[in-house]
């Protein structure tokens, strides 16, 4: 996500809370949340994927290669 659709969901918000927002407007706004809120979970899991855990024997666990690969319900 650039800073250009960053400015653009901000500007949408500021809008939405004045004047109002077209029909256009506002499925731009869902799309563009969408979007933003995409790559926040995707950061996010790459994230918490990097997370190695010391157990109580010694041995050290990934919780990506632990729980990452997992499909979900």
């Amino acid at each position: 996500m650039n800073s250009l659709k960053l400015d653009r969901i901000n500007e949408l918000a500021r809008k939405a809370k004045g004047p109002g927002l077209t029909e256009a407007e506002k499925k731009e706004q869902a799309l563009l949340r969408r979007e933003y809120i995409a790559t926040i979970r995707m950061n996010l899991r790459t994230q918490l994927d990097q997370i190695d855990i010391q157990e109580k024997d010694g041995s050290i666990t990934n919780l990506g290669e632990k729980y990452g690969n997992k499909t979900r319900h």
